[in-house]
């Protein structure tokens, strides 16, 4: 292996140690937490030395954006190629939002990052144009399954309305927890509330 091959094994190694660091920390501390100074120590750098594998924090907020586009990419499409019966179907994608939480809780952290006023001010506009089309690309997959189960063209709007129904609840459980109240929806309103979905999903092809 020649210098220029070793030391770009070498910066795609770093960058991606400053990736775990910093989804390990987005985990443990919410993404407004997390600085550049904590990650740079996770990973035993110095910050000036961060910023030769990553330019700014929103660059690293955009890496880690694109990791968790392309893994919920890959889960639905896994999903729906298996074509299970709808019912069936809707169970998984339900499970995989769920699984999705637990084993990545830095994506749901990011995701919601990109509510804020100003989050991504200082990301490249093609780079928020790709995010957008990425995003869009899984949203249209679900969007498009979902209107064969529902059977009345308004598909995306379905794909809206599931994804958002569970991450809005997620939402309201952390914030009651947070708060030291009981974290409710519990593991049975979950249930509850995904059997509605599916329930008017289904009203569409009766």
């Amino acid at each position: 292996m020649g210098v220029r091959e070793r030391r770009e094994r070498e910066r795609r190694e770093r960058r991606r140690a400053v990736l775990d660091a910093a989804r390990e920390l987005v985990r443990e501390q919410g993404f407004n937490s997390t600085t550049t100074k904590k990650i740079a120590e996770r990973c035993e750098l110095s910050e000036a030395t961060l910023f030769w594998y990553f330019r700014s924090k929103d660059e690293i907020l955009t890496s880690l954006l694109f990791e968790g586009i392309d893994f919920m990419a890959g889960g639905l499409e896994e999903i729906i190629a298996a074509g299970e019966p709808p019912e069936r179907t809707l169970r998984r994608i339900w499970d995989f939002f769920t699984e999705l939480r637990e084993a990545h809780p830095e994506y749901y952290h990011v995701f919601g990052y990109l509510a804020h006023p100003q989050s991504t001010a200082a990301v490249d506009d093609e780079v928020k144009r790709e995010i957008a089309r990425r995003s869009g690309d899984n949203f249209r997959m679900l969007g498009d399954y979902l209107a064969t189960v529902s059977g009345d063209g308004r598909g995306r709007l379905a794909a809206d309305l599931l994804w958002g129904s569970f991450v809005g609840l997620m939402v309201l459980r952390d914030s009651r927890a947070n708060l030291g109240a009981r974290a409710r929806p519990s593991g049975g309103d979950l249930e509850a509330a995904f059997g509605l979905i599916a329930d008017g999903l289904g009203d569409g092809r009766r």
